[in-house]
């Protein structure tokens, strides 16, 4: 048998045994819960019906007063309605008849309201008020008190036999909670004796095993584990064995082959042109391959202070590496060629670009980070004379489309001669055109600029109030006429913001910009500024159709455009807003689901 067999074998008897609790206690509640329902049944609603036919008799006596004392109206509309319904409750009582006894105390009820109706009706045809009083005491109010009492002769007998039945189960509700605890702890102590018995032989050769294993583990490769049977212990320990033999082999016959595996590792680290740094667990520097040794005169006979011999430059960058890739945060990818940090070396100035891999345990916690920088002198090289290139492609064209634009604007104004109908719309489609060239034009100027460095940043204080209020003012209008409602929120404490005014207007105008062209008829763009520590975030939140995830990664790029992005645009807003918010300190981000719409974020010094 399998070892899940007999530990469900072991089971067996603590189920039986709730089994049965189980089954005699739910007999034995069904049956309390049928004789409540019983005295329910039959007593309660005879005693119901006699305190209200009491009470309806009472009100009969009353009208026959009222008729006395010449009130015969109110009197007889009192009378015709209380008699119907004493009858119903008196049909009631007749189909529930339970008790011994209870048949001939109704059939006397019966009798009596019979004589009571016949003397009523006989009072009620007297006319004179002398007679109906003589009438009513001498035989009309006999009757009442004799149907009243046996009205409660029903009553008594009824509320003795609820008495009587409420005793009998509470005395059987006594006797109920013994038997049941009785059973319970029988069956509780047998199961237990029984599972803790055919547990305890299912489990014998585990401790078997486990000496085995902690002989082991004290070092004695020569421990065995000697486990009889087929089942999984069994298998176990057959497999104990083998392991323990291959571990004595190991040991005999590694030690070499460790040594050569990790001269190896370290000549494919060796071998990368790139200077590659392993970090410990809590930050110290546990491998260097050649060329960081050759390019950052690295070295680990140094100890804890390797990294006091590199440049500043370059120990930040490492640092900022590795705390972000031990905090959690996963792999360090750079945001771009801005990020690479230079190096003087004997051939020449290298331009290093970061990166960072968290290096997992067996548990899946990270134990260390490994650091590679990367020499990306050339393509930066390249990356400077493309920027170059746009700017002065850009400069170029502002000339001749300048000219263009003027041109268009005499001929779409008529100022050298009119047009037709056609040739005007020809006219303004390329002015709208021109245009859209101009502001892609003037993107990749300010794009150039801030890349080169050449930005300068006018701070000053200014308030968060008129920083929204002019970026939501000039995209009113757009904002109208696709329907979108536009509002904004600053949070006490968030009032004033140091920063480039015209800059941060060009970055909040590109970010309310894109909401409205991505929000449908009906939607809402909304921007709230609130205070985070010592810096202050503005978000700009829509409800258009968001941004899909793997294309969140990429909207930031230069000339980048999503699929589906309404056309006319160079791809360059988003990038633009990062670095101008870069330049201030801060950072942007976007949050998003499809679906639910973006929130796009920016901090800056508060």
């Amino acid at each position: 048998m399998t070892l899940r067999g007999r530990l469900l074998l072991a089971q067996a008897p603590l189920a039986l045994a709730l089994v049965l609790v189980g089954v005699t206690a739910v007999a034995t509640l069904a049956r309390l819960g049928h004789a409540g329902q019983d005295i329910l049944q039959d007593n309660y609603r005879s005693v119901l019906a006699m305190q209200r036919v009491m009470g309806l008799l009472g009100d009969m006596d009353s009208a026959a007063l009222f008729l006395l004392a010449g009130e015969r109206q109110r009197g007889l509309e009192q009378q015709a309605r209380q008699q119907p319904v004493l009858e119903a409750e008196l049909r009631v009582q007749e189909t529930n008849i339970t008790e011994p006894g209870e048949a001939e105390s109704t059939r006397r009820l019966s009798q009596a309201w019979a004589r009571y109706q016949k003397e009523y009706a006989t009072f009620l045809a007297l006319e004179d008020g002398e007679a109906g009083r003589a009438r009513y005491f001498s035989v009309l109010l006999p009757a009442f008190w004799e149907t009243k009492d046996a009205a409660a002769t029903v009553l008594n007998l009824n509320q003795d036999a609820m008495v009587r039945k409420s005793e009998s189960l509470r005395a059987q509700s006594q006797r109920v909670n013994t038997l049941m605890v009785t059973a319970v702890l029988a069956a509780f102590l047998v199961g237990l004796f029984a599972s803790t018995s055919l547990i305890h032989r299912a489990l014998r050769p585990v401790s078997v095993l486990s000496q085995a294993v902690r002989r082991l583990g004290q070092g004695d490769l020569e421990a065995r584990a000697v486990v009889a049977g087929s089942d999984e212990i069994a298998q176990l320990g057959r497999d104990f064995n083998a392991m323990a033999e291959h571990l004595q082999q190991y040991r005999q016959s590694s030690l070499g082959e460790l040594l050569q595996a990790q001269a190896a590792s370290q000549a494919a680290i060796d071998s990368l042109p790139d200077p590659v740094m392993v970090f410990g667990a809590g930050g110290a520097l546990l491998n260097v391959n050649r060329a960081a040794e050759d390019v950052l005169r690295l070295s680990l006979e140094t100890g804890g202070g390797a990294l006091g011999r590199v440049a500043p430059e370059v120990r930040e960058v490492l640092e900022r590496v590795r705390t972000h890739v031990q905090g959690g945060k996963g792999a360090y990818q750079p945001r771009g060629y801005e990020e690479a940090v230079r190096v003087t070396a004997p051939d020449g100035d290298r331009w290093l670009l970061p990166r960072g891999s968290p290096v997992y345990g067996e548990s899946g916690e990270v134990v260390g980070a490994t650091a590679i920088l990367q020499d990306v002198t050339r393509l930066r090289r390249f990356d400077e004379l493309k920027n170059d290139l746009v700017a002065t492609v850009a400069h170029e064209f502002r000339t001749p489309l300048t000219s263009l634009r003027m041109a268009i604007h005499l001929c779409a104004e008529e100022v050298v001669g009119p047009v037709t109908e056609k040739q005007a719309d020809l006219l303004m489609a390329a002015r709208e055109d021109c245009n859209r060239l101009q502001g892609i034009v003037d993107d990749l100027l300010d794009l150039s600029r801030i890349q080169s460095g050449r930005l300068v940043l006018n701070l000053r204080k200014l308030p968060s109030e008129d920083l929204v209020e002019g970026a939501l003012g000039v995209h009113r209008t757009a904002a109208e006429e696709r329907g979108v409602r536009l509002s904004h929120e600053v949070v006490p404490g968030a009032e004033e913001v140091e920063v480039d005014a015209e800059r941060m207007q060009l970055v909040l105008s590109n970010l309310v910009g894109n909401g409205i062209r991505h929000t449908p008829e009906g939607g809402e763009v909304s921007v709230r500024v609130s205070r985070e520590g010592a810096t202050v975030r503005f978000e700009v939140k829509d409800t258009g159709e968001g941004i899909p995830p793997e294309e969140q990664a990429r909207i930031f790029e230069k000339f980048y455009q999503a699929p589906g992005a309404p056309a006319g645009g160079a791809g360059l807003g988003l990038s633009i807003a990062q670095e101008v918010v870069q330049a201030h300190g801060g950072e942007l981000g976007v949050q998003s689901t499809p679906g639910q719409g973006s929130t796009f974020w920016f901090t800056v010094p508060g």
